[in-house]
């Protein structure tokens, strides 16, 4: 009785599971503050069976959303806060990642392909060259043919995994991205679990991650526009509740839906496969750091890429090229180069892929933005933030308090009908604190860095194709340039050889 009359007493609590590419992590905020409470991550790995394959394990997955609740409630607990006060739970999640599980037996059939994987390729090509003009948007859906949507990944599972195969044919087979696998597993599995999904994960395969960035971000109005800096880099721009068609390469997606009677909010959405996903490659690939924060070091330390460009297309090129035949490229190296010339062309890469984004977003949208807000993991790396603002020739608008898409699945989830405990009317938002970056190079130096990422960009494309190379009468052994050298300079010393042979007999 002593311990509970000692629990501070906050009002309604609001929680937030986050289950991110990298990481899961388990959030608990104050409705009425806004206040992050506590909170607990944990990593997840990622599994590459082949190249361009990318697995993450369903049963890693939700074992680690259990872990971080425990966790966390231990330590509200033992900072006197009492977690019967939380009155709802958000889900924001890794988009199109992509799982399959029984029905009966509550058991995922196979491992959930990640969104970045590359394995559906071969699909995609078909699918473009049987389209008029071989037209990535033939579909007028708002999303281009891509390896990136989980459509596809879906019809791979079902052609090469006789576990799916035969669970769809029996009826047992369920189908959904991570946010329907967890919400069915934790409302009660096989006995009687909840299938379902949001809005915001329908229009591109519970608030998918980038919404949930978008709503913490408060970016409510017309116009406004955040960009999340995680695995990959996504921007999203709202455009109210009529969707626009991107004319530039861009998604149109849903942003939200806050409530069953209320108009969902439409927006354009840029989508870079490769951000902080470009740091794990240094750190676990290449061994150049050891962390994260050793990136930026580097990269200050010299304070220019001295002309080395680095095009990260490990899954491709998504928006705005939608390619997925790309592939990684480094160039512009010297004798000079070294490691951390390196390391600031990575962080550049992120930067100019963002810039890539903006400018289709203000073709499409006919109004330029005046500011970026932003958010992410990667966002801690102020050198990558000046450099963003630099890159952008607009200031660069930060939060101070970083975790937007947990905020904003908690916002939605305390708003919720039935719940109502977290007001989204604009004169109750809390206001968030933030430091702006503004430009500190010229717009002219600017232009310049950037026509040489561009440069860059188009030696990384059509390196990849999983079409054979004919010349429409089979394959010549002549379409090797060095196998048709060594031919025909073999057959030119064999009549060589015969030719000295028979001088040598008539002499």
């Amino acid at each position: 009785m002593a311990a509970s009359s000692n629990r501070i007493m906050l009002g309604p609590l609001v929680a937030a599971i986050d289950q991110g590419t990298s990481s899961t992590r388990f959030l608990v905020f104050n409705a009425k503050t806004a206040e992050l409470l506590s909170h607990h991550q944990v990593e997840i790995k990622q599994s590459f069976p082949k190249e361009g394959w990318v697995e993450e394990d369903p049963k890693e997955i939700l074992q680690s959303v259990y872990e971080c609740m425990d966790r966390t409630c231990e330590k509200l607990t033992q900072l006197n806060i009492d977690i019967s006060n939380i009155k709802a739970i958000g889900v924001t999640n890794q988009r199109e990642t992509t799982l399959v599980w029984d029905k009966e037996t509550g058991e995922p059939l196979y491992n959930a392909i990640v969104w970045l994987d590359l394995r559906t390729q071969s699909t995609v090509e078909r699918l473009i060259n049987k389209t008029p003009g071989r037209n990535k948007n033939h579909l007028k859906t708002g999303l281009p043919i891509s390896t990136y949507f989980s459509a596809v990944k879906l019809r791979w599972l079902m052609d090469n995994v006789e576990k799916v195969h035969e669970a769809v044919l029996s009826h047992r087979a369920m189908f959904g991205t991570v946010d329907s696998w967890l919400i069915w597993c934790l409302t009660g599995g096989k006995k009687g679990g909840v299938h379902c999904t949001d809005v915001t994960n329908i229009c591109l395969q519970c608030l998918g991650d980038q919404s949930a960035a978008l709503v913490g971000q408060m970016c409510f109005k017309d116009g406004q526009a955040k960009n999340t800096y995680g695995t990959g880099c996504f921007l999203l721009k709202n455009v109210g509740t009529k969707p626009v068609m991107s004319d530039h390469g861009l998604l149109t997606t849903i942003a939200y839906k806050l409530g069953r009677d209320k108009p969902a909010c439409y927006a354009l959405e840029g989508s870079v496969a490769i951000a902080g996903a470009v740091v794990r490659w240094l750190k676990d690939n290449l061994g150049i750091i050891q962390t994260s924060t050793e990136l930026e070091e580097l990269a200050a330390d010299v304070g220019t890429s001295y002309g080395c460009y680095f095009v990260p297309a490990f899954s491709g090129l998504y928006a705005p090229y939608w390619e997925p035949s790309a592939r990684g490229i480094i160039c512009g190296l010297t004798q000079f180069t070294n490691r951390s010339h390196l390391a600031f062309a990575a962080l550049e890469a992120v930067c100019f892929q963002t810039r890539e984004i903006l400018d289709a977003m203000n073709q499409d949208s006919g109004i330029h933005l005046s500011q970026l807000q932003v958010d992410g993991g990667m966002t801690s790396n102020r050198l990558l933030m000046q450099l963003q603002a630099d890159i952008l020739c607009i200031p660069v608008v930060k939060p101070s308090m970083p975790e937007t898409t947990a905020l904003g699945a908690a916002m939605a989830a305390g708003a919720a009908e039935g719940v109502s405990v977290w007001s989204l009317n604009p004169e109750d938002l809390t206001e968030v604190t933030s430091e702006k970056f503004e430009p500190q190079i010229n717009p002219e130096e600017s232009e310049l860095r950037y026509a040489r990422w561009k440069k860059a960009v188009q030696r990384a494309m059509n390196w990849e194709t999983t079409e054979p190379v004919n010349n429409g009468n089979g394959t010549s052994i002549f379409s090797s340039v060095p196998l048709g050298f060594y031919i025909l300079g073999s057959m030119f010393m064999l009549i060589g050889a015969k030719y000295i042979a028979g001088q040598c007999e008539s002499e």
